[in-house]
């Protein structure tokens, strides 16, 4: 498993990606908004930034 360009650490299942969440009124910065499910790897990956979102607790959290 190659390092993402950016993680996050959930505690849910099921997230959403924009792309531009963190960027202060940056909506117009992002990507159109997809919901992604984490499965039994315990992490998703999203197609258009590559942003990996983590399960709490979950295989993928090493933390």
């Amino acid at each position: 498993m190659l390092p993402a360009p950016e993680t996050a650490l959930v505690t849910s299942p099921r997230v959403a990606c924009d792309g531009a969440t963190e960027i202060p009124g940056g909506a117009a910065l992002g990507h159109p908004r997809v919901f992604l499910e984490i499965d039994e790897k315990g992490y998703v990956e999203c197609g258009y930034c590559d942003r990996r979102f983590i399960l709490k607790g979950g295989p993928a959290d090493h933390a």
